[in-house]
């Protein structure tokens, strides 16, 4: 009698160490799932766990996470949460749907979690019985109601969870193809909302590596949405603003690594070795390109405050967009200086419809004066490209212009550019446009626009192989 008591003592000791936090519970779980796998905890857990703990309270019910890939991102957020909250917490009610952008991974953490809720060690502490009808790799109910579903991105329809986990709405590949990223984007404004049971108390967590600023990262990020961001890069770049449950960064030093029990600094060297500036900035540091720009260097621009003496040509490339709050139109004004440097001196940007953008060309032209700049114009391929630059030159009588088709891809058409821009040949003269400018330099060629990069482009292709204009 003494020893059963003695050993329902232990059980309950263990239930109370759990019920403290999903931490411990992970920490007590772990030889579960990974029996001959040693766990390896890092602070960073016990920041995922507690912002995880803030929606199980429900202060939290939109939550971003975004933390490099090999940190338990998943298993903390979809296979340990949900069976902490069904046991340790006493809610087995509690219904939650896990999407990614593969179906596989969805499954895999689905098994996973039901895995450990069937487990003898589970079991024995929290008793939750499994429906027998609903008791599959995809789908499992327990008798409280509660239940587990896995799905992929595209079809998370039907069912209403109160946990909606999104983990990797984009594979790597999707990231560079805009239209897997709009799909996956369009789920997120669309799909997702409506997959909620109480639109005003069920959470939605998003927890991703960064791949593009057009991710879903970047929609929540620049929309401001109402999403908690807990962002945990690979190496530490200064302080951001505490979350809503007061935490900050624990590192201090620049270049702290975080986690470095499981990757430490020579791990950490050789892989960015290997994966290159834009899958270091996204995947390690959570941003969707390097600090420094990735093509496009944009730290050795040189602003100036007034053009040198000696500029020998202008152009100005345009890129055109049709549509308000589309694609911006985007012209940029590049002259080529008698010392071997270049220097920008304008850009014109806005999203416009067709007649407003052709306004806005004439505006600049008009501005850079008749004859003094050629403005260099891309030309539809076939018979659409004749009428454009006959509209053209009709709209830009007295300028002198230049039409050809595009050719290549935009990094290609980039490259000359860039080049001078790393050998710090580029300045630009300062003005209201050059923050948007540097920044999109920096971001390209995943960032969310491109048009004063190819703007930019063009003109310095044009000075570089300059052909005879049309003068009208």
């Amino acid at each position: 009698m003494l020893d059963l008591l003695a050993d329902e003592d232990l059980l309950e000791a263990e239930r109370e160490l759990c019920r403290r936090g999903l931490s411990r519970f992970i920490r007590r779980a772990w030889s579960v799932l990974e029996p001959g796998q040693r766990y390896t905890h890092g602070w960073h857990m016990d920041a995922i766990a507690d912002h995880l703990e803030a929606v199980t309270r429900g202060e939290i019910t939109r939550l971003l996470i975004n933390i490099p890939p090999g940190t338990m991102k998943s298993m903390s957020v979809s296979v340990f949460w949900p069976a902490w909250e069904w046991g340790p917490k006493g809610k087995p009610s509690v219904r939650f749907i896990g999407a990614s952008h593969e179906e596989g991974l969805a499954t895999r953490d689905n098994m996973k979690a039901r895995r450990l809720i069937t487990s003898e060690w589970y079991q024995r502490l929290w008793p939750t019985p499994l429906t027998g009808d609903q008791n599959q790799k995809t789908y499992f109910e327990n008798t409280s109601t509660g239940w587990r579903q896995s799905c992929p991105v595209g079809s998370m329809t039907g069912r209403r969870g109160d946990r909606v986990v999104w983990d990797d709405p984009h594979s790597v590949e999707d990231a560079h193809s805009p239209k897997n990223l709009e799909s996956a984007n369009r789920v997120f404004r669309e799909t997702l909302p409506t997959r909620l049971n109480n639109p005003d108390s069920s959470a939605i967590i998003i927890v991703m590596q960064r791949l593009h600023e057009r991710d879903v990262s970047g929609q929540i990020v620049a929309g401001d949405l109402g999403y908690e961001h807990l962002c945990l890069p690979m190496e530490y770049e200064g302080p951001r603003k505490a979350t809503s449950i007061g935490f900050t960064d624990p590192r201090t030093t620049p270049g702290e690594l975080l986690f470095p029990a499981r990757f430490p600094r020579e791990v950490v060297e050789r892989d960015k070795k290997i994966m290159g500036d834009y899958a270091v900035a996204g995947q390690l540091q959570q941003r969707p390109a390097p600090a420094k720009g990735g093509v496009i260097k944009t730290d050795q621009f040189k602003v100036v405050d007034a053009i040198p003496a000696g500029v020998e040509n202008w152009r100005r490339g345009w890129d055109l967009g049709a549509t308000l709050g589309g694609d911006y139109t985007a012209g940029a004004k590049i002259g080529a200086l008698a010392d071997g440097r270049y220097i920008i001196a304008d850009v014109a940007r806005d999203q416009l419809e067709t007649h407003d953008r052709d306004q806005l060309i004439k505006n600049a032209a008009d501005r850079d004066g008749r004859g003094a700049v050629t403005q260099d114009i891309p030309q539809d391929p076939g018979q659409a490209g004749k009428g454009q630059v006959s509209s053209f030159a009709k709209l830009l009588a007295g300028h002198a212009l230049h039409f050809s088709p595009e050719t290549g891809d935009k990094v290609t058409r980039a490259t000359p550019f860039a080049s001078q821009v790393n050998a710090g040949n580029v300045l630009l003269l300062r003005g209201a446009w050059n923050q948007a400018f540097i920044d999109e330099c920096k971001t390209f060629p995943g960032g969310a626009y491109d048009d004063q990069v190819d703007a930019a482009g063009r003109a310095f292709n044009g000075l570089l192989s300059p052909s005879v204009g049309i003068f009208t």
